[in-house]
């Protein structure tokens, strides 16, 4: 299979608001989305062509979508070992295994940017208090101790100010591997959407900038603060990693920008948050661009028209819809979420604030 015809169908694992968007991108390529996720009444449902709802162990389901689909994806990196090692055999898999291994776990990622040449922040392993007090005298503090696995929009986190928060912290991990890493001094933070196709050719966007709050991204700017130098090496960056794991698809690059150069945060195999700002700021997004990626066509244009702050709804967010939509130049994008909970993503907005040079 080189490239997939109108009709064909795409499978996604996850069923969450990247899947949603994911599935609006392919009807409008002329693809039909079966999306395999757990939880009931998941927000892709609403758009997607077909819905199976069933644990990631259940062999009968996942054989029966994998049977249903020409090419299979995904819209979150914690998918079940044995799940993907079913599904492979029975279709390809785009972005291959080896991306969502190293994403997967905090040690083998850093492991992997640094054997890359990439800068990456000071970290030791932790399993035990030991560990950790090693870990501290090698790494320093303040430090931040991270579970390996399963950690995300801030979860699975503790800081450590000095030695002494460090018993906290680590009854914080529950028992889980984790990693202590070393706080950068940078200036800000941004990031990079990048697609690589299946002919190995590459597509970038413009690096955006990034505010979190509580451990969640709120805001992302376009254009981000940065040299043409910076601009340049944070765009080539990406595309050294997309290109080490013969990637097929969209990844999102979190970088620090420091005095003495950018350093990795961590990769994202699949499209991305601060990658939204795409939807109202270029001809082709990245839910497009991950679409064309993984059925084999050509990549599309990445250059944006637009100056673009994409803000997260979060929670209670929601109840300033009314205004958002009265605002000019805002684009308004919802989830379809029911329930409205402190730290739940509920939708975001792109606001156009100028037009790109």
């Amino acid at each position: 299979m080189s490239n997939l015809l109108p009709g064909a169908v795409i499978g996604i694992l996850g069923g969450g608001q990247l899947g949603r968007m994911l599935s609006v991108a392919a009807a409008r390529l002329g693809y039909r989305v079966h999306i395999f996720e757990p939880g009931a009444h998941p927000p892709a449902g609403d758009v997607a062509h077909m819905v199976t709802c069933a644990p990631y162990d259940d062999v009968a389901a996942l054989t029966a979508f994998a049977q249903s689909v020409d090419v299979i994806t995904y819209e979150f990196e914690n998918i079940p070992t044995a799940a993907l090692d079913l599904l492979e055999t029975l279709r390809p898999l785009r972005p291959n295994r080896r991306a969502l291994a190293i994403s997967q776990d905090r040690l083998t990622e850093k492991a992997f940017l640094a054997e890359l040449g990439l800068a990456v922040a000071p970290y030791a392993p932790v399993k035990t208090a030991a560990d950790l007090e090693a870990a501290i005298a090698t790494v320093g503090t303040p430090a931040i101790l991270k579970t390996t696995r399963l950690g995300y929009d801030g979860k699975g986190q503790a800081r450590i100010m000095s030695a002494a928060d460090a018993p906290a912290a680590l009854a914080a991990m529950n028992g889980a591997d984790a990693v202590l890493e070393g706080f950068i001094d940078f200036t800000h933070e941004v990031s990079v959407i990048a697609a690589r196709g299946l002919d190995g050719s590459v597509a970038a966007y413009d690096p955006g900038q990034n505010v979190h709050l509580a451990g969640i991204l709120h805001t992302t700017t376009i254009p981000a603060k940065l040299t043409p130098s910076q601009r340049t090496d944070a765009v080539l960056l990406a595309a050294r990693i997309l290109n080490a794991l013969d990637y097929v698809g969209v990844m999102g690059v979190e970088l620090f920008v420091t005095p003495k150069g950018l350093i990795v945060n961590e990769i994202a195999p699949r499209v991305h948050n601060s990658g939204h700002w795409t939807q109202n700021g270029c001809a082709v997004d990245q839910f497009e661009q991950h679409i064309r990626a993984v059925a084999g066509l050509p990549l599309g244009d990445g250059s944006r028209f637009a100056d673009v702050v994409m803000e997260n709804l979060i929670g209670d967010d929601i109840a300033r819809l009314p205004a958002f939509l009265a605002e000019r130049n805002t684009a308004v994008h919802m989830y379809g979420k029911p329930d409205a909970r402190a730290g739940r993503k509920m939708g975001h907005i792109n606001r156009i604030t100028g037009r790109a040079p």
